[in-house]
Parts: structure tokens; sequence; C-alpha cells
């Protein structure tokens, strides 16, 4: 992130559905609001290269109870009901003129709490179609070991396990697909400088679990509004024939795929998605 985009970003505090949460917000705040929610183990950090190119919207970006800046949820678990009553009470603060977005596991949970309060619209970036613990091939062994490891390392309290730059680094290595060294090498640093800062590993296991059991499809059919979906081609995180489906379980959406792209379109191509998002937001109905 450039200085010139770190000096539009302005923090602030609230108090959403009784839990303390870091809000962090991009553009005009007389612009209509955009609610962006973050993937599992990121922060509002991922999603600003993104807002920082929709000069049209208010992006409302708050770190997600128990990542980033924001404490854990104190009154329930941190599962897909627990965020979803979390993000549904903050989009009900912001108006009926609000945009849900949500990345990867803020997909899943923005999808939720679109079934429970209907927002103008929702967008998906690289949504998670179903569950990573019904994959199959490399990505299910992979989501497999992924969770022991996380289990194994909370069993044993071995919390900076969870927090090691090598994790961050194998996370890369499966989400990003670019092959620009410098682009790469960003991706790196943002993953190492990011991942390790959820509040508790009681809380990061709690999300772990939801968004390994979780899908946008299973609310997919009770959301009314338009949807755009975007989607990496080569995404091995939320593959393209889940994409499909997941397209046709929502009333109303379309499918954007960006080809040689992986999970982290909004790292690896936030040009490309802001000017489809651009697009889809000025054809919604006055």
């Amino acid at each position: 992130m450039t200085a010139a985009v770190r000096e539009r970003v302005r923090r602030t505090e609230r108090t959403v559905d009784g839990a303390r949460t870091v809000v962090h917000t991009v553009g005009d705040p007389s612009a209509p609001p955009v609610l962006a929610l973050h993937g599992l183990r990121g922060s509002h950090h991922g999603l600003v290269p993104l807002a920082s190119r929709l000069p049209g919207a208010h992006v409302v970006a708050p770190d997600l109870p128990g990542f980033g800046g924001s404490p854990p949820f104190t009154d329930r678990v941190h599962d897909v009901a627990g965020y979803a009553r979390w993000a549904a009470a903050l989009l009900r603060e912001l108006g009926p003129a609000t945009v849900l977005l949500g990345h990867s596991f803020g997909s899943v949970v923005a999808t939720a709490a679109a079934a429970e309060c209907a927002p103008r619209a929702l967008v998906l970036l690289n949504p998670i179609a179903e569950p990573a613990s019904a994959a199959g091939g490399v990505t299910g062994m992979g989501t497999r070991l992924t969770a022991l490891l996380h289990e194994g390392a909370a069993r044993l309290r071995f919390d900076g396990v969870l927090r090691h730059r090598l994790l961050a680094d194998a996370a890369t290595a499966t989400m990003a697909t670019t092959t620009d060294p410098l682009l790469r090498h960003w991706i790196v640093d943002e993953h190492r400088a990011r991942f390790g800062t959820f509040a508790d590993v009681r809380s990061l296991l709690e999300a772990f679990r939801a968004a390994g059991s979780g899908s946008a499809r299973s609310w997919a059919p009770r959301v009314g509004g338009p949807v755009l979906l975007l989607a990496g081609a080569r995404d091995r995180v939320a593959p393209v024939a889940g994409q499909h489906a997941l397209a046709a379980a929502f009333p109303d959406a379309r499918l954007v795929l960006l080809p040689r792209t992986g999970h982290l379109v909004h790292y690896e191509a936030p040009a490309w998605a802001a000017r489809e998002i651009s697009g889809f937001l000025d054809g919604l109905p006055r």
C-alpha cells in the first residue's frame, strides 16, 4: 500500500451488535456505501487496493472481530451465524443504499447476512461455492492437512506456529498465480505482515472451522437482489465449476471470470475488479 493510499484510509472504532469493531473507510463519505468484508486470517488491508480504485463509492472495510484491530466476540462463537449477525447489524446502520461485498470467507458471511438483511446489491470476490472440507484431490488434502495443523497447534497452545511466516508463504503459494516477480513479492510481504494478526488461537480456530465447513451456496437462494460474482479461472481454493453452480443458485446473479488468476483477485487484479464493480454499481436502479 502506497503512502498516498494510506493517507486516504480513515480509521474509526464503533460498537456493532455489542462487538467493538475497528472500521476503515476509503472514498467520498457522501457517496453510497459499500460494506467490504475480508477473508479468513486477513484484515481490511487486503481490500484497500480495490477500495482505492472505486472513487464513486464510500467503502467501509471493518476488521472482522478476532482479526486485524478488532477484538474477538465476547458473546458468541466466531462462526458464520455469529459473523452474519454482526455484518447484518452494520449493514442496517449504514442504510438500505448499501452494497455488500465479501472476499473468500467474507463471501460466505456476506451472503448469509444478505439473506437476513437485504442490501442494495451483493458483490462476491473469489466466493466459496462449496465447503472446503468437501473438496477432493489436492485441494481437499491441503485443507485437511491445514485443519490438522490448526487443531494440533491450538491443542498444544503453539500460538507462534500459527503466526509463522512459513504458514503465510504456504498460503501465498496456494492462492497466488501471478508470475510478475514484483507483484508476487508484494503479496508475500502482505501475507507475512497480516496473516498472524488474529487476536487469539480460540477465535482463529472457531473461524477456521466455520470457513472449512461453510459456503455461500447455502444462503444463495434467499438473496433476492442483484449479485455480481468475480472469480479467478485458476482459483484452486474456489474452483470454476463451483462458481458456475453458485451463480445459478442465486435468483439474479452474473459471474465474470478472469483468466490466469487465482484466489487473490483483489491483490492480483484490483483494477479489473474495480472496473467490473463500478460498471455493476452504475447499472443498479437508482
